[in-house]
């Protein structure tokens, strides 16, 4: 179990504080939602989760192999709702992997992706396409919902 506390500050922000590292972070509401948007929105923060999670789980599989990925970068693009309550709709995620690797780490790294307890914990409702991009390659694309 984390703990996480959370405070609300007034006029949309609230500070949370990681229970064990008791590192601190803030979030605020949109522009679009009455907010400020001078933070990560609650809802920016699933998007971040999911990215970090996703290349997470990839530095693990790269560290079991003895495989170098540093420099990869993933994008994660929130996609709200247009109509009806208001809720994240896509999360397309786009993963640029750095360094050149044999295709049997390659397509490890893309079953792995499929492993993602972020993923795995969204409403089967939101779209999450993936493009994978080796460099030299055409990309891959993977639906994780």
């Amino acid at each position: 179990m984390v703990q996480i506390d959370i405070e609300y500050q007034g006029g949309l922000r609230c500070q949370a504080i990681h229970g064990p590292s008791r590192n601190r972070l803030c979030t605020d509401a949109p522009v679009d939602n009455m907010g400020k948007g001078e933070s990560f929105s609650p809802t920016d923060l699933v998007a971040t989760a999911l990215g970090t999670c996703i290349m997470t789980i990839l530095g693990i599989l790269a560290d079991r192999h003895q495989r170098d990925l540093c420099g990869s970068r993933v994008t994660v693009c929130k996609e709200m709702t247009e109509v009806g309550p208001r809720r994240i709709a896509r999360l397309p995620v786009t993963l640029a992997l750095a360094g050149a690797h044999p295709e049997e780490f390659q397509k490890r790294v893309e079953r792995s992706i499929l492993s993602c307890p972020v993923a795995l914990s969204l409403h089967p409702e939101v779209r999450v396409p993936v493009e994978v991009r080796w460099e030299g390659q055409p990309p891959h694309h993977i639906a994780l919902s």
